[in-house]
């Protein structure tokens, strides 16, 4: 029999607040994490709103000089990182350190590092570039920080697969320590790209919401009148464990990892296909030896734009028939907004504590139902349920597609 490979330890950034039990509390509520952009003056951008992290304090998580020389994502990941190692009550000795390795994706990396050095090149020449630019900016620095500071000497990576990475580094942190060469993996996403450039590349692409006079109701996932997704950031960060290592230390287990499928649109670079999505749930109920019937929720890719929505209700129908009808899918993008190469890391962490809570959480602003969206969102309010197997589904730009399998531990 294979190694089984368990949670123990789960930590949120996220627009709806820094704190896992902050945020779930909140998503529960069914609370919107979006609002007007503060942390710069979004009057020239046709979308002026995102999900941004409202409390979140670098110094309760870094050093004052470590937080000047990095990226918001980088110290969300740390941060997430904190909270997550905190909340599995786990030390990284000297002697366990081989064994603990990290896998932090994000979709483009150090965004607001790259913005604020382009303009100071262009106004003051290059000399006024920093010296931190370019250790800010690499997409993996996020998993190098978070092994430099917690002593983390084994498998260490990165994901870039757009907004799918989240997802896939906690199904490569699965497989790492399937094959025996890590008892822990620390696994998630991480991403801060609510920046004018991010924004106003989304906005060229006619990919956001513009909703700018009701923010909070901009993100509306399965509804008609939908108009584009909505920016967050922040991070999202599981602990795995080897199950019997978790239990030699006593460990409190959130849920079981059981499955991990992935595929390839081979289609187009922003239009979804709909084998893409469906040869992605199938390989995940594959690897967890699930059949469709077994499964209780998904937590869906679930974006709010045009081209998802349907297109992920027409591959959930023909992966799972008739059955599709009884299964609760939600997203919990309709409160955090989209934050794009951390969303499977917090979609995971939120999926988790559905099945150890027995708490579904809502799609909010799901008002007018499109005809072509008609499976059961769990619309406006969250749902108590006894979840014993759920999967969480990670679609990105590239046609690249990832669908975790989370179930009860027993």
């Amino acid at each position: 029999m294979g190694k089984r490979i368990v949670i123990t330890g789960i930590g949120l950034v996220t627009p709806l607040g820094t704190g896992t039990q902050k945020a779930w509390k909140h998503l529960c509520e069914g609370r919107s994490g979006i609002r007007r952009i503060q942390k710069f003056d979004p009057s020239n951008l046709k979308t002026q709103f995102a999900g941004e992290i409202p409390d979140f304090n670098a110094l309760s998580f870094m050093e004052g000089k470590e937080i000047k020389r990095t990226d918001s994502f980088i110290q969300y990941a740390v941060a997430a990182t904190r909270i997550s190692l905190e909340d599995a009550g786990l030390e990284i000795s000297e002697e366990l350190s081989s064994r603990v390795g990290a896998i932090i994706g994000t979709a483009v990396g150090g965004v607001e590092v790259f913005q604020k050095n382009i303009i100071e090149m262009h106004e003051k020449g290059p000399n006024r570039v920093s010296p931190s630019f370019i250790p800010s900016i690499i997409a993996n620095m996020a998993s190098a920080y978070v092994s430099i500071i917690f002593n983390l000497k084994g498998p260490n990576s990165c994901v870039v697969t757009a907004c799918a990475s989240g997802a896939h580094a906690i199904g490569d942190g699965m497989s790492i320590i399937e094959r025996g060469e890590a008892d822990v993996m620390i696994v998630g996403g991480a991403e801060a790209a609510v920046q004018p450039i991010g924004i106003a590349g989304f906005n060229a692409m006619r990919a956001l919401s513009t909703r700018n006079d009701e923010p909070e109701r901009a993100s509306r996932p399965f509804d008609r009148d939908r108009d584009g997704f909505v920016m967050g950031e922040g991070s999202g960060v599981l602990i795995l464990e080897e199950l019997e290592f978790a239990k030699r230390r006593g460990a409190r287990i959130y849920a079981e990892i059981i499955g991990y499928g992935m595929s390839g649109d081979a289609y187009h670079i922003t239009a979804p296909s709909l084998k893409g999505p469906v040869n992605s749930m199938r390989q995940a109920l594959m690897h967890a030896k699930i059949s469709p019937c077994h499964v209780d929720y998904i937590n869906a890719h679930g974006t709010s734009t045009p081209q998802n929505d349907p297109n992920e209700t027409k591959a959930i129908k023909e992966v799972f028939g008739e059955w599709a009808y009884k299964i609760p899918v939600s997203s919990t993008k309709s409160m955090t907004g989209h934050l794009l190469g951390a969303t499977g890391g917090v979609e995971a962490g939120f999926t988790v504590l559905s099945i150890y809570e027995g708490i579904i959480p809502p799609t909010i602003n799901l008002e007018n139902p499109d005809p072509e969206c008609d499976l059961d969102y769990v619309p406006h309010t969250s749902r108590d349920a006894r979840v014993r197997v759920a999967l969480s589904n990670s679609f990105g730009f590239g046609g690249t597609n990832v669908t975790l399998v989370f179930k009860a531990f027993d």
